[in-house]
């Protein structure tokens, strides 16, 4: 568990699951949806289906909750892009509209960042998005982190085509920051 005064990151607990299925799969069109990946698809999940892959969620290393005053507004996350070079790529989800634009983003992946590289013998962190996700985009700066690559117009998206925005952080350059934030 990592905390920045109101707001914690932890592993995902039993009792999470009913407001995690709520937050992503409850509605059909989730407000949420529109800022993270729209162009993929959000397959329906009943809430008896998500509870048969509950394994999936519980106490795993890869998906942690975001809470804010004991309220679950979304998951940090990561996965690897290729394991054997230590090459990870890490996500986040703020799955409450009521928490966005307020700087939670930001602590929650200053602390998911910390613990990553606290954990796992990385060199680099990275996330990828879209150019439509000009708050996401924000965050990466707010953190240190560099525009490592733009692939141009190979999101479509409600008619309109939009970049891949690849942005990272190296240990040296997470651990100069970190001095700083001391």
């Amino acid at each position: 568990m990592y905390q920045d005064d109101e707001l914690i990151i932890r592993p995902i607990e039993q009792r999470d699951l009913p407001r995690l299925w709520k937050l992503i799969y409850k509605e059909e069109d989730p407000l949420w949806k529109q800022w993270d990946a729209p162009y993929f698809e959000l397959v329906p999940v009943s809430y008896e289906r998500f509870l048969e892959r509950k394994n999936k969620w519980i106490d795993q290393e890869d998906r942690w909750v975001i809470e804010v005053n004991h309220s679950i507004i979304g998951t940090v996350s990561y996965y690897w892009e290729h394991k054997a070079s230590l090459w990870l790529e890490m996500g986040i989800g703020i799955y409450d509209p009521d928490y966005w634009s307020g700087g939670y983003g930001t602590k929650a992946l200053r602390l998911w960042i910390n613990h990553l590289f606290n954990t796992l013998p990385l060199e680099r962190v990275g996330f990828t998005t879209w150019s439509g996700n000009e708050r996401m985009m924000r965050v990466g700066e707010k953190l240190g982190m560099k525009l490592e690559g733009r692939l141009r117009r190979c999101r479509y998206y409600n008619g309109k085509f939009y970049d891949s925005i690849r942005m990272g952080l190296l240990r040296e350059e997470w651990e100069t920051l970190t001095d700083f934030y001391k």
